[in-house]
């Protein structure tokens, strides 16, 4: 009876097909809408899918009745939208909807999937050290660290230096490759007479950028706290902007630079008299998570690190500063919890959130993280700190839960964070107008006469071309 049920279906399915393609022919290759077609698979799996945004208007297909594989609807899909770069996103209530694709991001049951073919790669230590390595030379060589002239011997550009209560802040312009500066503040505790260890801050896409007042607040505490603190401009943001315009910020060699942005600046600072290089964090959110998870993964020296709002299975960032370089290719296809995988078995804090991608981290991302510190005895040495009712920022409640992390494994003196009641007090600290944090006045004339500001010889100095098609603003 099974059997002959299952026959029916089939019958049916052929029929409702045949039915359908009779008024196209091979004169013209079968050519039908495309919205034709999805309306036929919906039929043909009892399915739910949604164009809410109109993609499929007016597009027609050639076959494209004949690209549905009756058995499967994944496949069947894929067949019939590809051609238009178009994709579905399963939604919770089981409909689909249809939408651009976007190499960054997939769907929450193709995350779950990717993360189980990625489990089956590895089963102890050995075979995960051999999966990292493999992951650690590719992702080099896809940023063109590999390729990068060394950074020019010549001091940093360093302004007068402002001391408030329990902290110093200076600002830095540093020639991180010939004619390329990074631009960015160093907070130190004051007065600083010891050995502190080192924490890299990278910038997201929150607005005001280094200059707004988290970031400001986040550098201070962890400097009153015992740290010598880098933060640092994106590139073509801030004052990267003297040399390349705000559009340019979407080239992939933006990635390239940021990421080598964290590490010259990190070789900086481990030459200064009280800086411990023994003991380096990394911290950011959002694009800064991203770069935080990067440097964790690719620079040895990182020995805490702490990406906020990043950590994803289904996204691996929209700007070409984070996935532009196809890093996430390596290893015939990874993603960011794999990337933050690559941190173990060092001390590592993931920050979520329920309001945007990280909504899944206690339940999806951090076992499959937490599995791998296991290879080590580790698992202690993973933490997910959640945040179900927040959305997406490095807001206070994040930074309250990163304070004591960074305390913890860096070896700062968080009673120096703490007001009289015994609680981390962060209203201490100054927050800076924007003037105060600049190294060039925000005036190009201050830039130094050797100030590259060609985008295309930026891409020559790693050997590459500058292949962007984009609008440069007037």
């Amino acid at each position: 009876m099974k059997l002959k049920s299952i026959n029916i279906v089939v019958f049916s399915i052929v029929v409702l097909l045949f039915s359908t393609m009779q008024a196209q022919t091979s004169d013209t290759n079968f050519r039908t809408p495309i919205a034709e077609t999805i309306h036929k698979i919906e039929i043909i799996f009892h399915v739910k899918i949604e164009d809410n945004k109109g993609l499929l208007k007016d597009k027609v297909l050639d076959y494209a009745d004949w690209k549905i594989e009756p058995d499967n609807l994944e496949v069947s899909l894929a067949n019939v939208l590809a051609p238009f770069n178009l994709t579905t996103f399963k939604e919770a209530d089981g409909t689909y909807e249809i939408r651009e694709f976007q190499h960054h991001r997939v769907s929450i049951p193709k995350s779950v999937e990717r993360l189980a073919f990625l489990s089956s790669f590895y089963s102890d230590k050995q075979t995960w050290e051999t999966r990292k390595a493999e992951l650690k030379q590719c992702m080099i060589t896809a940023f063109g660290i590999d390729k990068a002239p060394k950074m020019p011997d010549f001091k940093p550009i360093l302004t007068k230096k402002r001391k408030y209560k329990g902290y110093s802040v200076e600002n830095i312009g540093l020639e991180i490759l010939p004619g390329v500066y990074t631009t960015g503040s160093i907070y130190k505790p004051y007065p600083l007479n010891k050995k502190a260890p080192i924490i890299i801050t990278p910038n997201g896409h929150f607005g005001d950028g280094r200059y707004r007042k988290d970031e400001q607040l986040r550098c201070a505490m962890l400097a009153k706290m015992g740290a010598i603190v880098i933060n640092f401009d994106l590139f073509a943001w801030g004052e990267s902007q003297l040399q390349f315009p705000e559009t340019m910020h979407r080239n992939s060699i933006a990635s390239t630079i940021q990421l080598l942005s964290g590490m010259r600046l990190l070789d900086y600072v481990s030459t200064l008299k009280h800086a411990d290089a023994s003991r380096v964090g990394v911290t950011g959110g959002s694009g800064g998570g991203s770069h935080t998870m990067f440097l964790a993964a690719l620079d040895d020296r990182v020995t805490v690190s702490v990406p906020v709002v990043m950590v994803s299975a289904n996204h691996s960032g929209g700007c070409p500063c984070e996935s532009g370089r196809g890093i996430h290719l390596c290893g015939n296809g990874t993603n960011n919890v794999e990337v933050a995988t690559m941190a173990v078995p060092k001390p590592q804090l993931i920050i979520s959130d329920g309001k945007d991608w990280t909504s899944n981290v206690p339940e999806l991302e951090f076992p499959f993280i937490q599995r791998t510190y296991g290879f080590y005895g580790k698992k202690d040495l993973v933490e997910n700190a959640h945040f179900a009712e927040e959305g997406h920022d490095y807001g206070m409640s994040k930074r309250m839960v990163m304070y004591p992390f960074m305390a913890k494994h860096l070896g700062l003196n968080l009673e120096k964070a703490k007001n009289k009641e015994g609680e981390i007090d962060e209203s201490d600290c100054v927050i800076e107008p924007y003037e105060n944090l600049y190294v060039f006045g925000n005036k190009v004339e201050n830039v130094p006469q050797n100030a590259m500001k060609n985008i295309d010889e930026l891409y020559e100095l790693f050997g590459e071309k500058n292949n962007k098609e984009y609008d440069v603003k007037k």
